[in-house]
């Protein structure tokens, strides 16, 4: 077995290429393997997995708990909600509690950039982010890389446009850092309000035509209607209007363009429900399925070192 020289997965700034590519490589013959009739491996019997989820979540949860359970894993799943979080305990009282009840691999979610790094530092098992605010998002980032890679044969020299709400976004954060890491020509297209202070010397555009011009990818990005009145004036029609991808707008990308979508979608707004359920042009159902590979990959990697 390879061995991966981490201990934790908590961003993206910390993976070499070929580290990236380890990772893309491992999870391969999992969607084999998922599509199976029988879906049960044993590498990871014996061992305990947390989902230590602070903010809600369908698609990143399930698939983790999916992925563990899949791997022979015993899973918990932490929600906050019902927490004594709720009665004013910390993030790192609860990380330490849940540590005393000694996990072999944590997943964390919350609200709060570098949340997962706090957690990281004390306890005693690998930690996953599984998103920390607008920070980072990276087994995205990675299933995304998958799913194109798969689609397209490549990453290096696809022309990838990620178009929405950047600034807010923490799969944008971990995707403007895999990407061209990977050697995809990124840029990033959305309102002004919308994109982000530092484009880490990416190019940007605030008109969607011509940011999707000759593109091989879309990936669209969820808008968060709760932020909307504070980032971009008018309303949710005109932000389609203006910002919303169409198959008349597609037309301007490259002939065979994939569409993507981290999910959840605002369809009507920053996408065409049509549009997104076409299985020639989207790729968001296979987003989901690279998903659950790729924390398959993660979880076996960051456990070997534990399992010897």
């Amino acid at each position: 077995m390879t061995a991966f020289p981490h201990r934790h997965l908590l961003g993206i700034d910390q993976l070499s290429a070929d580290d990236a590519l380890l990772i893309l490589d491992e999870a391969e013959p999992w969607i084999g393997f998922n599509r199976g009739k029988r879906k049960q491996d044993g590498r990871l019997a014996g061992l305990t997995q947390f989902n230590v989820f602070f903010e809600n979540s369908t698609r990143t949860l399930f698939s983790f708990e999916v992925a563990g359970k899949r791997l022979g894993a015993q899973v918990a799943n932490f929600h906050a909600a019902g927490s004594s979080v709720q009665k004013g305990e910390s993030l790192i009282d609860t990380a330490l509690t849940l540590d005393a009840m000694q996990p072999d691999v944590m997943v964390v979610r919350h609200s709060q950039i570098g949340a997962a790094a706090d957690v990281s530092e004390a306890v005693g098992c690998p930690v996953i982010n599984a998103g920390d605010g607008t920070g980072e998002h990276p087994t995205q980032a990675l299933l995304d890389a998958l799913t194109m890679r798969r689609r397209k044969g490549r990453i290096e020299g696809l022309k990838v446009a990620i178009c929405g709400d950047i600034r807010h976004s923490r799969v944008a954060g971990s995707n403007r850092r895999l990407l061209p890491m990977l050697g995809a020509e990124l840029r990033l297209v959305g309102p002004p309000a919308l994109l982000p202070d530092d484009s880490r010397g990416l190019p940007t555009f605030t008109d969607l035509d011509e940011g999707i011009a000759g593109a091989d990818v879309v990936m669209m990005l969820r808008i968060q209607r709760e932020r909307m009145e504070e980032s971009v004036s008018g309303s949710l029609a005109d932000f389609h209007a203006l910002y919303g991808l169409t198959r008349e707008r597609l037309d301007r990308a490259a002939p065979d363009a994939l569409v993507m979508h981290p999910g959840p979608m605002n369809r009507g707004v920053e996408i065409e429900g049509s549009l997104a359920d076409d299985p020639e042009r989207s790729a968001i159902r296979e987003q989901v399925e690279a998903g659950v590979a790729v924390r398959m990959a993660c979880l076996d990697l960051l456990t070997r070192e534990r399992r010897g």
